[in-house]
């Protein structure tokens, strides 16, 4: 069936969409854009397929979307007459699917009451994404929805990688080490795969660094290990979230200092990580840019948290072929990016100064043993790869517990 696929990617504050023309077995990009500042200054913004701004508008004099409800609407609203066949199908990102999501799969009442009961573990997210998928619905009645995961790729990890040292009757009530950025993660694998099916087969490090960061084993295409956790707060530090965390601290936050559950949350999810560290913002350029000693220290604390896990990852692998930086950060802070590699040597990876510099898309000197590549992700092109899979090309639906653990 030829028609639109539309990605929603809801967050917390912002609606980030982008539609492509399904014609056959083939997907050709047609707009990307997002309003962001939902519920504060809206800004909606829209591009072709080729980066140019089609559409900045603001709303200094009323009349700004609300909600995501009224942003989908603005979004809905533009697209009408630039869209050249009807949306037959939605893909939306879904940041948690707990133990028993392990793919893609058509939305229903009984899907959404499942992943309205994984809201706690990815707070957020969660209530976001099922947000723009309620939105959805009630805009595109009868239009198949479906739901692409975070957490699936991870699924693959053997029992030692999912689990944590507890008696195991909580790893099997679901408490275990999901991971997250999987669509990320496999978009990155399949375009390795697609350049270099020789590198594809080997041991890779993916560091997507963004507000949102995590590192990701993967050999052979397949998910080893995962930097994040049970939530999306573990890990290396982030935007706004601290990262690894000992739980004894959390304890005594809240029985030495009396801090309530609440505050917790708010401290280590949105008060914390550079942001929180760096006293100035969890932008990476501003916090190079103000040269204090709290912003060096948070910079040199994020570098040293990536540059551990790099190789702790390697380890988990019994070796790395090729390291790759992905998403805002680790496409784009160049500096930030030679912290992170130096005193990755004995792993083999020596950076090129003048390709780090360049951006280049490979980044690691002449002489240097591993290969270092930079490569941009493109999470809402996979999730459109799969709602057409799952909606269009008759794909049965998946809805299956991830069982490689109990059979590790």
């Amino acid at each position: 069936m030829n028609g639109i696929i539309m990605v929603l990617n809801a967050g917390s504050s912002s609606l980030k969409f982008a539609t492509y023309e399904a014609a056959g077995a083939a997907l050709a990009q047609l707009h990307a854009g997002q309003v962001e500042g939902i519920g504060a200054t809206p800004h909606f913004v829209a591009r072709d397929s080729h980066g140019l701004k089609m559409a900045d508008e603001l709303w200094p004099d009323g009349g700004a979307p609300a909600d995501h409800a009224a942003a989908l609407n603005v979004i809905i609203t533009w697209l009408e007459d630039r869209l050249p066949a009807p949306v037959v199908a939605i893909g939306h990102r879904v940041v948690h699917g707990g133990p028993d999501f392990s793919a893609p799969i058509l939305i229903d009442l009984g899907v959404m009451a499942e992943l309205q009961a994984l809201v706690p573990l990815a707070p957020l997210h969660q209530p976001h994404n099922l947000a723009g998928i309620t939105a959805a619905a009630k805009r595109f009645r009868g239009v198949p929805q479906v739901a692409c995961f975070d957490t699936a790729f991870h699924r693959t990890q053997p029992f030692v990688a999912d689990t944590y040292g507890l008696p195991p009757q909580y790893h099997a009530q679901g408490i275990r080490r999901f991971g997250f950025h999987g669509l990320s993660y496999e978009y990155i694998a399949g375009r390795i795969a697609a350049e270099d099916p020789a590198l594809a087969k080997g041991r890779l490090v993916v560091a997507h660094l963004g507000n949102g960061s995590s590192l990701c084993a993967i050999a052979n295409g397949r998910a080893q290990a995962s930097s994040m956790g049970f939530t999306a707060v573990d890990g290396v530090p982030m935007g706004t979230r601290c990262g690894q965390l000992d739980p004894g601290v959390v304890l005594h936050l809240l029985d030495s200092l009396g801090m309530t559950t609440a505050e917790v949350t708010r401290l280590i999810y949105s008060n914390s990580g550079l942001k929180g560290m760096s006293g100035i913002s969890h932008d990476v350029r501003e916090i190079e840019a103000a040269g204090t000693a709290a912003a060096e220290g948070a910079l040199d604390y994020f570098a040293y948290r990536v540059r551990r896990e790099i190789a702790s990852l390697a380890a988990a692998m019994g070796g790395i072929d090729a390291l790759i930086f992905t998403a805002g950060i680790g496409e784009n802070a160049r500096a930030l990016r030679a912290r992170i590699c130096e005193g990755l040597g004995f792993l083999g990876i020596v950076l090129d100064p003048a390709l780090n510099s360049a951006n280049a898309p490979e980044i690691a000197s002449a002489d240097a043993k591993l290969r270092v590549l930079v490569r941009r992700t493109d999470e809402e092109r996979m999730i459109a790869e799969h709602t057409m899979a799952v909606a269009l090309g008759g794909q049965a639906p998946s809805h299956r517990p991830a069982s490689q653990s109990e059979d590790a």
